[in-house]
């Protein structure tokens, strides 16, 4: 009997996925069920829902279900002077998905590139989240963006605190008009403005999106990595958009979301989390993306 038989199609896709990874350097990564409460309590606004399964073990300690896969790998990896890890897991975690009546325990694979990755690596990492969405179905995008090009115009523009929450909604709902008007409410000159609002509007494949970028924002590192990111990863699947959403708190250089035709929402979700990584007091910087298996129940076995 054939494995493709025996198998459901999340199972199957799970083991191409994990081969994949491996065949690109990666090493399996196995965790614990739970972690210390406090771990999750510090870092509530880091996780897709703030409701978490608890209960105190025999030592007295209040311990948590995991609801995330990155804390525990992060807290738990101890790294040399200039050693990068890479690892991926198969991974279930607990938590309230958005518009569910309760927890679900949910399936992830996905992977962590953990210490001093460079632009190759990088690169690599995009490379390899299209690859796992190619698994799922070749009808699929990347949709990449770049927290720091974004923390950077913000900062251009002297937009803080509530104004730059309500800019990066505006970002993230594609509201150019509402961008206008956090603007001329924030004064913003027009020039600073409009590059905002250009920021809103872009969307497309790279060869099209990153000549206005160029334009817009001439002789910037985050507009470059964005060139090598697209030279390095010539598949067809990749589109700028910075409309992806993130906590900006956590994130600060790419991320990225992967869709595939016939699901509504993202079943892949990604970025550099380095921001993360400091408030954890690691020295180090670290990328990864997770596919959420539970998505592609929605697909009929076999499509793509």
């Amino acid at each position: 009997m054939k494995i493709e038989n025996v198998l459901t199609a999340e199972e199957l896709t799970a083991l191409k996925l994990r081969a994949l990874y491996a065949e690109n350097g990666y090493e399996p990564y196995k965790m614990s069920k739970f972690e210390a409460y406090d771990l999750y309590a510090g870092n509530k606004d880091f996780l897709a829902s703030d409701r978490i399964i608890t209960f105190t073990d025999v030592s007295g300690r209040l311990m948590a279900l995991k609801p995330d896969v990155t804390l525990s790998i992060i807290k738990n990896t101890e790294l040399r002077a200039g050693e990068t890890k890479k690892l991926y897991y198969n991974e279930t975690v607990y938590r309230v998905p958005k518009g569910a009546p309760g927890f679900r325990e949910l399936t992830q694979v996905g992977l962590e590139c953990i210490g001093f990755p460079d632009a190759g690596a990088v690169a690599g990492v995009i490379g390899l989240a299209c690859g796992s969405l190619k698994e799922i179905s070749v009808e699929s995008v990347l949709d990449l963006s770049h927290f720091g090009l974004i923390s950077e115009a913000l900062r251009g523009a002297a937009l803080f605190g509530a104004d730059a929450q309500d800019a990066v909604q505006c970002l993230n709902d594609k509201n150019a008009e509402g961008m206008a008007q956090v603007c001329r409410r924030a004064g913003v000159s027009k020039k600073i403005a409009e590059r905002l609002c250009l920021l809103v509007t872009l969307y497309g494949e790279p060869q099209t999106v990153l000549p206005e970028l160029e334009a817009a924002f001439p002789e910037n590192a985050f507009v470059e990595e964005l060139k090598n990111i697209a030279s390095a990863v010539k598949n067809g699947m990749l589109r700028i958009d910075f409309s992806v959403p993130g906590n900006i708190k956590y994130y600060n250089g790419i991320v990225f979301k992967g869709y595939v035709k016939g699901l509504p929402g993202y079943v892949l979700s990604g970025g550099q989390y380095d921001h993360l990584l400091r408030r954890m007091k690691k020295n180090y910087r670290a990328l990864g993306f997770a596919v959420y298996m539970d998505a592609l129940q929605q697909l009929e076995k076999g499509e793509g």
